[in-house]
């Protein structure tokens, strides 16, 4: 198994902050958010990681290499950074994955390490960590089916038929990720569509028959870091709820 790290935007919702620093090696307490990241990585037994750079990428790279001189790490830089979301930095990762399975996520999420232990034990090869909570507009929604299949994932989905949010934590088989890369082969080189959130692929190999699942992580600290109010919040909850 590798574990895939999409690290390469601006995050311009949080300037001044990541105006010389990219959003992942902002400090949350006594830790980066991506060193936290990488720790909880490591502490489920997987050593091969692959970063998906581009905003400030040579920060990234030097902290990286300097922190973690015994992990077997791959960069690959998204030239593209300015004007493509998370699906071409997903897109990138083709090769590299190539007969791996994958343990996706972006790297502005903090959370316990618990929650990718209990991904990888959960009875489900093909999954997702899901919060169930209050629902809005912004959050990655999820709709399920009778045996509890994912049915739809996105952020425009019924709010009232969603279960939860999808906090951006995803194990999937390497069988699951040939019919990942077909779908994504599609959109971003014939479809142009490499400025969209890579759920709209898994919706899509949804809809042809794979099979995703979610596992419930609420009990579990997990918060995205989108704006200055959120990397606040965070700052505040983890002296509390993590660095115990």
């Amino acid at each position: 198994m590798k574990a895939v790290i999409l690290a390469a935007g601006v995050a311009s919702r949080l300037r001044p902050l990541t105006n010389n620093t990219p959003k992942c090696l902002l400090d949350v307490g006594d830790k980066k958010i991506l060193e936290r990241t990488i720790d909880n990585i490591l502490e489920n037994g997987i050593n091969d990681i692959i970063i998906v750079t581009g905003y400030l990428k040579e920060m990234i790279e030097d902290f990286v290499i300097t922190k973690y001189q015994s992990v077997n790490f791959t960069f690959l830089n998204n030239e593209k950074y300015a004007s493509t979301n998370n699906i071409y930095s997903l897109w990138m990762c083709k090769d590299a994955l190539a007969g791996e399975d994958m343990l996706l996520m972006d790297s502005d999420i903090v959370f316990e390490s618990e929650i990718i232990n209990r991904l990888i034990n959960s009875s489900y090869k093909d999954c997702l960590a899901l919060n169930d909570h209050e629902l809005g507009e912004e959050e990655i929604k999820l709709i399920v089916d009778t045996d509890n299949a994912i049915k739809e994932i996105s952020k425009v989905c019924s709010i009232k038929d969603a279960i939860g949010e999808s906090i951006g934590i995803e194990l999937f088989s390497k069988e699951l990720l040939v019919s990942l890369y077909s779908e994504l082969d599609v959109m971003v080189k014939e479809e142009g569509l490499d400025n969209v959130f890579y759920e709209l692929a898994f919706e899509r190999i949804i809809k042809k028959g794979e099979k995703i699942y979610p596992v419930n992580v609420t009990d579990l600290y997990s918060m995205e870091i989108d704006t200055v109010e959120d990397y606040e919040t965070v700052s505040n909850e983890v002296r509390k709820t993590i660095d115990v």
